[in-house]
């Protein structure tokens, strides 16, 4: 009995591993073909758009000695970059390259539409200026995004800090650790984490750290949760009690702030009913009544 059982077992098997093989059998000679011949993998679209990118870059850099600056110029450009996520050194060559290519770009759409034919000293100035001006505006809605994201992320991240503090972590290993868990829902704060945590590592202070998170950002929340952390390190109080008390206060802001804008919409609303809505209805309601008294009158005088 043992012996069929053995024999059955051992058929069993065989058949089940050439089955695999027969149903796997162009998966690993793919394998094997790449383990004995390897060879370069065709570029993915992604990563042929970053290369693209990159090259753009390059060649945008090449304009940025045409615009005229000065070194406090450059450093406050540079300060707000970094407040849009741009830490990369190209970032101000670009941006100042951005501002020669934009307004040149804008007179060609110009040319090509025959909008010049209008006007062609207001439209070539129009375009000047406004291509000039774009690349501050794009910035600034960039910062502006970003910091709403930062806001947003912030009572999640203080959640997972306090987790970690109360589960016997410092306050260094828990903003590692958070950075960490949470840098694929929250990228930009967790980044902004990873960057006090190499500054840590590097030898900086920990209340110089934070305030350098405070400045690159420019957000009146983050600039809270630091002073408050620097106050609770230099009077000894709970860290974690001081991050919860934080993170309650900034979902009770956003409440209000939802409610304050759900308040303004009866306001808002008016504009468009006296401008759009109220004239369709007069013209309905009022319409035909206007049609036949305009038959009448005409009936009456022609009598």
């Amino acid at each position: 009995m043992a012996f069929a059982i053995l024999t059955f077992s051992t058929v069993f098997l065989l058949v089940a591993c050439g089955g695999l093989l027969l149903f796997y059998r162009e998966t690993m000679l793919k394998r094997l073909a790449e383990a004995i011949d390897p060879r370069p993998r065709k570029k993915s679209l992604r990563a042929a758009l970053q290369q693209t990118g990159f090259s753009l870059g390059s060649v945008v850099e090449r304009f940025e000695h045409i615009m005229p600056k000065s070194q406090a110029e450059v450093s406050v450009v540079a300060q707000r970059l970094v407040r849009a996520g741009y830490r990369n050194e190209s970032a101000v060559k670009i941006f100042y390259g951005c501002k020669v290519v934009v307004p040149l770009a804008l007179c060609a759409v110009a040319v090509v539409t025959k909008l010049h034919f209008l006007s062609p000293f207001f439209v070539y100035i129009a375009c000047l200026g406004l291509g000039f001006l774009l690349p501050d505006f794009w910035l600034g809605k960039k910062i502006t995004t970003r910091q709403k994201r930062l806001r947003r992320g912030l009572p999640d991240v203080l959640d997972l800090l306090v987790i970690c503090i109360e589960a016997g972590l410092s306050m260094d290993q828990a903003t590692s650790r958070t950075a960490e868990e949470l840098e694929k829902a929250q990228p930009d704060l967790c980044d902004e984490l990873g960057m006090v945590v190499l500054e840590q590592r590097a030898g900086r202070p920990r209340a110089d750290a934070w305030r350098n998170l405070a400045e690159r950002t420019d957000e009146e929340s983050l600039r809270n949760l630091v002073s408050m952390l620097i106050q609770a390190e230099q009077f000894g109080t709970s860290v974690a009690k001081t991050l919860r008390v934080h993170a309650e206060t900034l979902r009770t802001q956003r409440v209000q702030m939802v409610e304050e804008i759900a308040a303004k919409t009866s306001v808002k609303l008016v504009f468009p009913l006296v401008f759009f809505i109220f004239p369709a209805l007069f013209l309905v309601t009022l319409g035909p009544a206007i049609i036949l008294m305009s038959d009448s009158f005409q009936k009456f005088f022609t009598h």
